[in-house]
C-alpha cells in the first residue's frame, strides 16, 4: 500500500484521537459549568485526570516492545477514544467525567506515541520527511473540527450531553474510514541509546515538561476565558476552532524551515517564546488580549511537538518509540502540573491570573534552556530511561 495513504490515515488518526479524544474538554467546559455539573475548580481536576491518564499511558508506551503491543496499543487507544467519548453523553457530575477523561488520557497517548513512531520512519523511508512533519498538523484540525460542531451544537441550544454523542459518533466514522489503512508495526530490533544520547533527550525531556506546564492552562480554560468575556454569546465558541486552525497552520509553516540541527534548535526557542507572549496576552482580560493569545499560543502548539520530535531524531535516532515515550510522559507531567496550578489559583484568587503568568514564565524558561546547555539534566527523564532499561 502506498506510504502516502498510511500517512494520511496516521494523519486523521491523530485528529480523530487527540482532536476529538483529547481535546473535546476544552470546548464542552463552559457548558458543563453553566448546566452546574462542575465547578471552576471541578474543571481544573477533571482537565488534571485527562492529563495524568495521558502521563500514564506515555509511561506504559515506553513498554511496548514488540509489534503486537504496539499493535494493540495503536488499536486499543484508538477504539477507546471514541467509546469514552460516546459513554460521556450519559456522564453527570464531577466523577463520571473525571473517570472518563482519565481513559481519553490514556488512550491519546498510546495514539501519539504508536503513530509517531510509525509514521517518522515511514516519511523517512518513502523520501517525504515534510508530510511525515505534517502529521502533526492532524490534532489542530481536529480542534478546529471541535470548535465548529460546538458551535453548530450551540446555536441550537443542545446540551453538553447532545454534543458528546455528536463527537463520539464522528470519531467513530473517522476510525472505520482509517482502520484498513493505518502504518503497520514492523518486527525491528531494539536499539539502545547511548549515554551521550541519554544526555540528549533529557535536556529536551525539561523542555517539553516546562513546554506542557506552560501551555496547558489558555489551552484548557481558553474556551471558558472567552465565554466569560463574551457573556456566554456564540462570538466565544469561535475562539477554539480558531485556535485549532493556527495550530494547523504552525505547523505547516514549520515543516518549510531548513533540516539542519541548529535551525531546528532556534525555530523551537522561537515557537516556545512566542507562546510566553501568547499567555501573557491572555492577561490583558479583553477580547484583544485573547485574540493575541489565540494566535500566539495556537501557531506554535502543535508547531513545537513537531520540532521537539525533529529535535529528537537528531540528536537520537535509535530507540526512536522509547525516547518518544519518554518524551511524551515528561509532557504529561508538566500537563498535569498545569490545571492543578489552574485549581489553586482559582481557590485561592478566584481567577486563572496567576496561574498564566507562571504558565508564561515556564515557556520562557524551557525557551532558556536551548541557550544554557549547562542546565541540569538528570533528576526526571533519565532516571525513567535507565528504570525503563532495566526492566527490559
Amino acid at each position: 500500500m502506498s506510504p502516502l495513504i498510511r500517512l494520511l490515515a496516521s494523519f486523521i488518526a491523530l485528529m480523530m484521537a487527540m482532536g476529538i479524544g483529547r481535546f473535546a474538554l476544552t470546548p464542552q467546559m463552559p457548558h458543563l459549568l453553566s448546566e452546574g455539573q462542575i465547578d471552576l475548580t471541578g474543571a481544573g481536576l477533571i482537565a488534571a485526570a485527562n492529563y495524568l491518564g495521558y502521563f500514564v499511558g506515555a509511561v506504559d508506551s515506553i513498554f511496548a516492545r514488540s509489534h503486537q503491543h504496539v499493535r494493540g496499543r495503536l488499536y486499543g487507544g484508538l477504539w477507546l477514544c471514541v467509546l469514552l467519548t460516546l459513554a460521556s453523553y450519559w456522564a453527570n457530575g464531577f466523577w463520571p467525567h473525571l473517570l472518563l477523561r482519565f481513559g481519553t488520557g490514556v488512550a491519546s497517548a498510546w495514539v501519539l506515541v504508536m503513530i509517531t513512531s510509525l509514521s517518522q520512519p515511514l516519511a523517512i523511508a518513502a523520501g517525504r520527511p515534510r508530510l511525515g512533519a505534517l502529521i502533526f498538523a492532524g490534532p489542530g484540525l481536529g480542534i478546529l473540527l471541535t470548535g465548529l460542531l460546538a458551535l453548530g451544537s450551540n446555536l441550537r441550544g443542545q446540551s453538553s450531553a447532545t454534543l458528546w454523542l455528536i463527537y463520539g459518533v464522528v470519531a467513530l466514522l473517522m476510525l472505520l474510514a482509517i482502520l484498513a489503512f493505518l502504518p503497520k508495526p514492523t518486527l525491528a530490533p531494539a536499539q539502545a541509546t547511548s549515554a551521550g544520547n541519554n544526555g540528549s533527550i533529557a535536556h529536551l525531556c525539561w523542555i517539553y515538561f516546562l513546554y506542557g506546564l506552560g501551555y496547558i492552562i489558555p489551552a484548557t480554560f481558553l474556551s471558558q476565558m472567552a465565554s466569560a468575556q463574551f457573556k456566554g454569546a456564540w462570538q466565544a465558541d469561535l475562539f477554539w476552532p480558531c485556535f485549532g486552525l493556527a495550530a494547523a497552520l504552525g505547523v505547516a509553516v514549520a515543516s518549510l524551515r531548513r533540516k539542519d540541527p541548529h535551525t531546528t534548535r532556534h525555530w523551537l526557542m522561537a515557537t516556545l517564546w512566542l507562546q510566553a507572549a501568547g499567555v501573557f496576552a491572555c492577561l490583558l482580560g479583553n477580547s484583544w488580549g485573547l485574540a493575541l493569545g489565540v494566535l500566539l499560543c495556537g501557531a506554535p502548539f502543535l508547531a513545537c511537538m513537531q520540532l521537539v520530535m525533529a529535535r529528537l531524531r537528531e540528536v537520537a535516532p535509535h530507540g526512536y518509540q522509547r525516547s518518544t515515550g519518554l518524551l511524551t510522559a515528561s509532557f504529561a507531567i508538566g500537563q498535569l502540573s498545569g490545571p492543578l496550578l489552574a485549581s489553586v489559583s482559582s481557590h485561592f484568587s478566584g481567577g486563572l491570573q496567576p496561574a498564566l503568568v507562571i504558565a508564561g514564565v515556564g515557556l520562557l524558561l524551557a525557551g532558556s534552556v536551548l541557550i544554557n546547555h549547562s542546565l541540569p539534566t538528570q533528576p526526571m527523564c533519565t532516571q525513567m530511561a535507565d528504570g525503563a532499561a532495566h526492566r527490559r
